[in-house]
């Protein structure tokens, strides 16, 4: 069957873009694949379609849960019953029905948490996994910019999962970053798919402010001025509520805001009808974005830039899937370095942290099992889910534990010694990204896009027309034509949901 008739068929699309053909011809020779497509570039479709040829299933791992259930609602709003997000949405009932009619699903998307559950394991053993995919595969690199430790265990999932050919996929990654995921995967003859991470669509202005007062309004005067939909991106979780009310009182009134502190519903809610066009502006930090298949996002306001270059072009690329020209403004003043330095190390955990884990350890008297360990962190000390994840690992790695429990034989002192080696490293290099991207913002003596390319060894072939604020453009491009001004009354959040899902439509998602 010609790979467009089941475009057609499948996904109502009557051709491929740019990379998706070649990605997927690989796939359907067995190949192993490396890719790396900007975001909205329809990577979904790249181990979708393969899924209707291969004979088997298609294993997904997903980093996070909302992706993974909007990836789970897009197959089956297209027909596609056999699919399933094996996560902790799932009741244990759920979950053990679904493990125990596992050979029917042609799509698991599961967490790569999930894969440490040997139950789950013992299931997939039983089916014939005919791709292993891993989304957001720069993950797996201790030199990419969002290091998940689940992620360094997949290469022992995929060799119990009996090696099915691997396609790894990322948006943005360094040559470094590429090899790091080849080598921890295991991936031998793998085909690499790198395409350019420029989205020549999106314009970028980066914006010095005097004070913060004034970077207030000048988000106001670009949020009632700039034809949406639109994004503001924080470092807080307080200014996303905070901006969202100052929006309101300015009389923009279709806005809401976003942070990882909401409950599951509200978040779900409010991504909704966002993608239903029933918000003109989200407030948010960087927990929204991913998964988000929105097309028509006309700009992207950062109040608060990211730690790192990857973060940014991963953001910025949420707007324009389309397309049409976008616009990316970074505002930035004197002050914004200082909050960004004190972000940057946040999930890390720090000396005194790692002393306290080692003080437990060594209890002559009583040394806490693994998990008696975990529940001390949470419950006592307040450590964060991030933050004990890589402690967990670390241990681990370090045979701290072994099975659960304190390895008798170990040397406590080597071990901290090594553990803390490796935290000073691994914040080091998060301040240099940090201060290569402050570089790159207050750098006005060259092109943004060019220098942005430099960093993934790729060069600008040809300056799109609205550029960046180096080059010049004409914002006015940008502005509202119009009044479009609309009022959107809030329902109760579950009638909003049956409202919203009867109304879900299609599109290829990044």
């Amino acid at each position: 069957m010609r790979l467009e008739k089941i475009l057609k068929e499948k996904f109502h699309f009557s051709s491929f873009r740019k990379g998706q053909k070649e990605i997927i011809e690989d796939l359907v020779k067995g190949k192993n694949v490396m890719v790396m497509l900007p975001t909205g570039a329809g990577k979904s479709i790249c181990y979708q379609l393969p899924g209707y040829i291969l004979d088997g299933t298609v294993l997904i791992v997903s980093p996070l849960l909302s992706l993974m259930e909007d990836q789970v609602q897009q197959l089956k709003s297209r027909g596609e019953k056999n699919v399933i997000g094996l996560n902790s949405f799932l009741s244990y009932q759920k979950r053990k029905s679904a493990l125990q009619s596992i050979h029917r699903y042609r799509f698991i998307y599961v967490s790569p948490e999930i894969l440490q559950s040997a139950e789950v394991i013992h299931a997939l053993e039983k089916i014939k996994i005919s791709l292993f995919v891993i989304d957001e595969a720069h993950c797996i690199s201790q030199w990419g910019h969002e290091f998940r430790t689940d992620y360094l265990k997949l290469d022992d999932v995929k060799k119990k999962l009996g090696n099915p050919p691997c396609l790894a996929l990322t948006a943005t990654a360094t040559s470094m970053v590429i090899e790091d995921i080849i080598h921890q995967l295991d991936l031998p003859d793998v085909a690499k798919h790198i395409y350019s991470i420029d989205r020549p669509n999106i314009a970028i202005n980066v914006k010095k402010i005097d004070s913060l007062d004034d970077k207030i309004k000048t988000t106001i005067e670009f949020v009632k001025s700039l034809e949406g939909p639109g994004i503001v991106y924080f470092s807080s979780r307080i200014w996303t509520e905070k901006m969202a009310m100052i929006l309101r009182e300015n009389g923009i009134n279709r806005v809401a805001y976003y942070h990882g502190g909401l409950e599951n519903d509200d978040r779900l809610l409010i991504q909704q009808q966002f993608i239903q066009d029933q918000l003109d502006v989200i407030c948010c930090t960087n927990a929204f974005g991913m998964g988000v298949d929105k097309a028509n996002v006309r700009f992207i306001v950062h109040f608060h830039y990211p730690s790192q270059i990857e973060s940014y072009l991963q953001e910025i690329g949420r707007a324009g899937r389309d397309g049409n020209p976008s616009l990316a403004i970074l505002l930035y003043c004197n002050d914004d370095h200082d909050l960004a330095k004190s972000i940057v190390l946040h999930d890390l955990p720090n000396d005194e942290e790692w002393s306290l884990v080692f003080t437990l350890v060594s209890n002559s008297k009583q040394k806490p099992s693994l998990h008696e360990l975990e529940l001390l962190m949470y419950e006592r000390y307040g450590i964060s889910e991030i933050k004990w994840r890589f402690m967990k690992y670390q241990l681990e790695m370090e045979k701290v534990y072994v099975n659960g429990s304190v390895n008798p034989n170990l040397y406590v002192d080597d071990a901290k010694i090594n553990i803390l080696n490796t935290v000073h490293e691994r914040a080091r290099l998060k301040q240099r990204d940090l201060a290569d991207f402050k570089r790159w913002i207050e750098d006005e003596d060259c092109c943004r896009r060019e220098s942005l390319l430099w960093k993934f060894d790729q060069s600008l072939e040809v300056h799109p027309e609205s550029c960046c604020d180096y080059c010049k453009f004409d914002i006015q491009k940008f502005k509202k034509t119009k009044n479009t001004s609309k009022t959107y009354e809030f329902t109760d959040w579950k009638e909003e949901l049956k409202l919203i899902f009867k109304q879900s439509g299609e599109g290829q998602n990044g």
